[in-house]
């Protein structure tokens, strides 16, 4: 079976990986294995698929599968399950309308994504608890939301998908509760800046509950009775948003190698430790260039870039990632908030001598109409090493800004370097003094001053 590529996951990386090996090589046999009924989705338009902003969940599949299996000429086989893998005898089991059978490959690539963590509480498992990790889970919550029957929800946890998922459900005129553990929303933020984002949640007049657990959940009727801190609520729905890990147990259980969060190491060509086996996407460690070393970080650019070359890679030609550095922008409510690199308190905790710099701009010339106030937090070391940034403003604008400072991260430039960058001015679009350049001159001043405190 050396003529034969499988692919395990029909997401964003197995769609790509697929797509890339077929024109690597136009003769190989290529197989995706699909366990859902949807393969190349946008799994990060459903909370927008929610709100109503899209309108049909067919909008967020990319092609259908027809596409691929006539123009590509990949057997795409949707309602897959892949149950084990054995890499000495290069097969692995699959399983398909009740019936299960062995499927022979010359090379494999792994991409099972990411699986949400569900908490072990009692109540879980109904069907009005929802993950959202899946297009058939929104379109369930859809149905119910267009037929009027989700007037109260309540969302646990405070991260990138839980704020998304309470902006989406208040679009749709539900009471949304949102629950987070932690003592602030976004916890891969800086808490001053989460402070920011926070303020925005509470003024659209979401119930935040910060330093607040969710204990279990009881059906009652149509309803949800659920335990949050020392109070009952009662709700229509609930959607949990408490974290996703690596899906890697495929592999991992026969041997494949994993970081300390369980997801697959990998090469730069995105080779697993097994033979023949690679690896993209969501379960996996990819290398982290401003940490030096594998981090997971489970984001969908680079899923597709993964798979691009985990796909050229297993179909026999030459490519290599050369690593994330971790960039994420995302919506809530009338605010963007962003990020790349290491916040501070990542940096602190890698034992980096890292201290912050703030400013604080305008995200069009200040006369310009729409104008409004743009935060930047730039993390850096005392000699002026570049380690990341947060950014939250309005506009399409904070998208742009922290790109500018991702790909500073991946050129490898300085604090000094970036407040020479010769960015784009125009009133409409960026203030003649751009925030990121505020930011970064006074991160430049900070760096002359050898006995500087770290910021909090």
């Amino acid at each position: 079976m050396g003529s034969r590529l499988v692919v395990v996951g029909g997401g964003a990386a197995g769609m790509s990986a697929a797509s890339a090996a077929r024109r690597t090589d136009p003769a190989l046999e290529i197989v995706v294995l699909e366990a859902s009924g949807y393969a190349a989705y946008g799994l990060c338009g459903i909370p927008y698929y929610l709100a109503g902003s899209v309108t049909s969940a067919d909008d967020l599949v990319a092609y259908p599968p027809t596409f691929f299996r006539d123009r590509r000429r990949i057997d795409l086989r949707l309602h897959t399950s892949v149950s084990h893998i054995d890499p000495e005898r290069r097969h692995v089991t699959v399983s398909q309308d009740g019936h299960e059978r062995r499927l022979g490959y010359g090379s494999l690539i792994v991409t099972t994504g990411g699986r949400p963590v569900r908490p072990p509480l009692p109540g879980l498992d109904d069907e009005r608890v929802f993950t959202i990790r899946t297009l058939e889970d929104a379109i369930s919550l859809r149905c119910l939301l267009d037929a009027g029957r989700v007037g109260s929800v309540l969302v646990v946890g405070g991260g990138y998908i839980g704020l998304e998922m309470a902006e989406a459900l208040a679009e749709r005129g539900a009471a949304v509760t949102v629950v987070e553990a932690e003592n602030q929303v976004m916890p891969n933020l800086d808490s001053p800046v989460a402070a920011l984002v926070e303020q925005e949640v509470r003024r659209r007049g979401v119930d935040l509950r910060l330093r607040t657990m969710l204990h279990g959940a009881e059906r009652i009727g149509d309803q949800l009775a659920v335990r949050v801190g020392t109070q009952r609520l009662v709700v229509d729905a609930v959607v949990l948003a408490t974290g996703v890990r690596a899906a890697s147990s495929l592999a991992a259980d026969v041997g494949a190698k994993t970081d300390d969060t369980g997801a697959l190491l990998v090469d730069s060509a995105m080779r697993t430790s097994l033979p023949d086996v690679f690896a993209a996407g969501d379960c996996v460690a990819p290398h982290h260039r401003v940490l030096g070393r594998p981090a997971f970080v489970p984001l969908g650019p680079a899923a597709n870039k993964m798979g691009r070359v985990a796909g050229i890679a297993a179909a026999g030609g030459s490519a290599t990632f050369p690593g994330v550095v971790g960039t994420a922008v995302v919506k809530v409510f009338d605010l963007a908030v962003a990020r790349t690199g290491l916040t501070l308190a990542e940096a602190l905790a890698e034992g980096l001598p890292a201290v912050a710099t703030d400013a604080l701009g305008k995200s069009r010339a200040k006369y310009y109409p729409g104008s409004g106030p743009v935060h930047v937090r730039l993390v850096h070391t005392n000699d002026g090493r570049l380690l990341g940034a947060q950014v939250v403003g309005v506009g399409d604008g904070v998208a742009k800004r922290i790109d500018v400072v991702a790909v500073a991260l991946q050129a490898g430039l300085s604090v000094a370097d970036l407040v020479a960058a010769d960015l784009s001015y125009a009133p409409p679009y960026a203030p003649v003094y751009e925030p990121v350049l505020l930011a970064a001159q006074a991160a430049d001043a900070l760096a002359t001053q050898p006995d500087s405190p770290v910021a909090a």
